[in-house]
């Protein structure tokens, strides 16, 4: 799967859930809340004071 800001939280925990590790590290600890499952990887950093490129190199790598 090829990560983008347009990526929802809920996609990349469906389709890779061995990626919650990486959302966890980066400072993403909601991603158990229902609502965080429709955000996109971009607003979901956005709230979060992450970089969202940042984030979307470490899901790709």
């Amino acid at each position: 799967m090829e990560y983008s800001k347009d990526t929802t939280i809920g996609e990349i925990l469906e389709k890779t859930p061995e990626k919650a590790e990486i959302l966890l590290e980066v400072g993403m600890h909601c991603i158990g809340c229902p609502a965080s499952q429709m955000e996109t990887l971009e607003e979901a950093c956005e709230v979060h004071g992450i970089d969202v490129e940042e984030v979307i190199e470490k899901l790709n790598a």
